[in-house]
């Protein structure tokens, strides 16, 4: 299959204590940690099935003490796997960028997290051939964050240093960013991300796979 764009996910390991802790309580470290591990695997598979994609896989963290760590070392070597640099976490989503365009040039790269487990590649596939028309595209979450950014000019992404990130503007402000720089993104269908135990559960019932049933075993 001709590789069309790059499909980046960027992820932190799966680690009790590290991951997914505002899931905690109710969830345990370890139930967090699975839950985590639950939506990165599902979000893989999504990708792995997303026609015309080249996955690259942004990581942080010890995955070897990831929950899940055997089946997650299994997914990742279907990818291009490269290590997260920088420091903000904005900093580090335009090295991905950079990193990513630098492994594989000449291709859009389409940016996603860990968060959105219930995506699917008709979604992935969709968002990337919006590219052929526009320059961006941005995909927001409810809570004025976005899930998804795609750039036909991976270089365009050195604006997220610049985005205070996990706020309630973080949508609004990286549009305005790029929209300065002349790169004026598409808006895509808003997506949930999993930040609190009432977003899993709100996600976990319109999904299936691995991300529900990890959900389901946290007790109210």
């Amino acid at each position: 299959m001709t590789a069309r764009f790059c499909l980046l996910v960027v992820a932190k390991a799966p680690v009790p204590g590290f991951a997914k802790t505002r899931l905690c309580p109710p969830a345990s470290p370890e139930q967090a940690a699975e839950i985590a591990a639950a939506a990165l695997l599902d979000t893989l598979d999504a990708v792995a099935a997303t026609p015309g994609a080249v996955p690259v896989v942004a990581v942080t963290g010890d995955f070897a003490a990831a929950a899940r760590s055997a089946e997650i070392r299994h997914a990742l070597a279907r990818t291009t796997v490269l290590d997260q640099r920088g420091g903000p976490f904005g900093e580090r989503l335009a090295n991905a960028h950079a990193d990513t365009a630098a492994r594989h040039p000449g291709l859009p790269v389409l940016q996603i997290g860990m968060d959105t487990p219930q995506v699917r590649p008709e979604l992935l596939a969709a968002a990337a051939a919006d590219l052929t028309a526009h320059e961006a595209v941005l995909g927001r979450a409810p809570d004025g964050g976005w899930w998804t950014l795609g750039l036909r000019d991976p270089a365009a992404a050195r604006v997220l240093e610049d985005v205070p990130m996990s706020r309630s503007d973080t949508g609004d402000r990286t549009h305005a960013a790029l929209s300065q720089r002349g790169v004026v993104p598409r808006e895509l269908t808003e997506l949930s991300d999993v930040d609190t135990m009432a977003d899993a559960r709100a996600v976990a019932s319109v999904c299936d796979g691995r991300f529900p049933v990890a959900v389901a075993a946290v007790t109210r």
